[in-house]
């Protein structure tokens, strides 16, 4: 479904990523692991074109998007949940995701026709497969930090993506709403459909969701393969787990 190769960005004398390489097929939970600055919040933005690469390619179901406006990009069917929780906070948890059902099928409101009585199904069917059905009439930035992510991830899905890539899902949540978020997204991928991309610190939560893991060092691809291969291999160990090649 998606495949990088070779990509490169750099900020004037500063290289954040120098030769990034990805392979996610459909269906697939990838994750994308390295120690801080290591360049994966900007491969993401490379990927969802909130940056252009000044090399490489980034082919999505067969097609060169790099470079492409982010707009463009989400109409192939890309949508990414950021980090930090990025909502309309005075607006309630029903309107955030309905503006998102708008904007994805391009209606426009008028005299005639309510917003209130637009998209209505459609987004009532999201709130209910995230389980904030019983939310949607609450003000959006009333919500906890786990209710709030989840929140952005219906937001995403009203994108209607069949890629989905979420920049640390789980940052900032409980121990509990964790493992809500990862049980969460393992049916969303069942359900759906859906291909997840993600970035995580969580080393336990990376391991428990991942099918596959791509792993970046300073800016680069330094291993990729399933959790069993990534675990196991030597330069993973010296350069994000910490471990010593003789230990």
């Amino acid at each position: 479904m998606l495949k990088v190769q070779g990509l490169q960005k750099s900020f004037g004398a500063f290289l954040a990523v120098g030769d990034a390489n990805l392979e996610v097929a459909p269906g697939q939970i990838v994750a994308v692991i390295g120690p801080n600055g290591a360049g994966k919040t900007t491969l993401f933005k490379l990927i969802t074109g909130q940056l252009r690469p000044d090399a490489g390619r980034i082919v999505f179901e067969g097609q060169d998007i790099a470079g492409l406006p982010p707009h463009r990009i989400a109409q192939k069917g890309v949508s990414l949940s950021y980090q930090v929780v990025s909502v309309f906070s005075r607006l309630s948890v029903f309107d955030n995701v309905r503006v998102a059902v708008l904007a994805q099928q391009k209606r426009v409101l008028n005299l005639f026709t309510p917003a209130r009585r637009l998209v209505e199904k459609e987004t009532r069917e999201i709130l209910d497969s995230l389980g904030l059905a019983h939310k949607a009439d609450a003000i959006s930035g009333s919500l906890s930090h786990g209710d709030g992510k989840v929140l952005e991830l219906a937001i995403a899905l009203a994108n209607r993506p069949r890629l989905l890539i979420m920049d640390e899902p789980t940052a900032g949540m409980s121990p509990e709403e964790t493992q809500g978020a990862i049980a969460l997204i393992k049916r969303l991928t069942q359900e759906l459909g859906l291909t997840v991309l993600f970035c995580e610190h969580d080393i336990e939560m990376v391991f428990s969701l991942a099918q596959r893991i791509m792993v970046m060092q300073q800016g680069r691809t330094i291993a990729q393969g399933t959790c069993d291969e990534v675990r196991c291999d030597q330069h993973v160990q010296e350069a994000y787990l910490g471990v010593s090649a003789d230990a």
